[in-house]
């Protein structure tokens, strides 16, 4: 009786275990490197003329684009580690925007804070400052008064509608109201008028 064979027989096409063949696993490790099929296929080894169709070909093959996506996958969940982006902390930076009070920015007699004085749950609101130098007189009789301060602060509302939709507060039939209200809301600014002193 003869010995029973186990090598396992050659995959179709060449393929290795991962279902790729030698030139799509060229074309996944190319185009995860810049996103650009056509490139990506010249660098596999397809000819300049075919590359455009090629690349195409290959993006819509659904193991390539399942290699693709497990590498970029693997490539943002490390970044995400070194850059310490959790989901945690990203609802906690949202929660800050939605939950802000906008008296934090002053003090007890209700002068504007100077930004280095606001604390960091505070601080996180703050999209952009605009200084626009004030002065009184003309010519030789021009003096400086003070500062207008403008504020650009992040987007409340738009926080809180995010926050809805993660913890399930809008229904199907009301998502895209809450979608508008919050692109009404969006850009909201605050000015203030700060006096130099005399």
């Amino acid at each position: 009786m003869a010995p029973k064979d186990n090598t396992r027989p050659p995959s179709p096409a060449g393929k290795g275990e991962d279902g790729l063949t030698q030139k799509q696993r060229l074309f996944v490790a190319a185009y995860t490197r810049e996103a650009n099929a056509t490139r990506a296929a010249i660098a596999a080894g397809y000819s300049a003329k075919t590359a455009q169709q090629a690349g195409s070909r290959l993006l819509s093959d659904v193991v390539v684009r399942g290699a693709i996506n497990n590498i970029q996958a693997a490539v943002f969940e490390k970044a995400a580690a070194e850059a310490g982006i959790t989901l945690d902390r990203t609802l906690r930076e949202i929660a800050r925007i939605a939950y802000f009070d906008p008296r934090r920015m002053f003090d007890r007699q209700g002068n504007p804070l100077d930004i280095t004085q606001l604390d960091d749950e505070t601080a996180a609101v703050v999209a952009g400052l605009d200084v626009l130098e004030q002065y009184e007189g003309t010519g030789a009789e021009r003096v400086f008064v003070g500062n207008i301060k403008k504020w650009k602060l992040a987007d409340k509302k738009g926080a809180l509608d995010m926050l809805m939709k993660h913890l399930g507060g809008y229904k199907n039939d009301n998502e895209q109201a809450g979608a508008a209200a919050a692109a009404a809301m969006a850009g909201l600014t605050v000015r203030f008028i700060e006096a130099q002193p005399k």
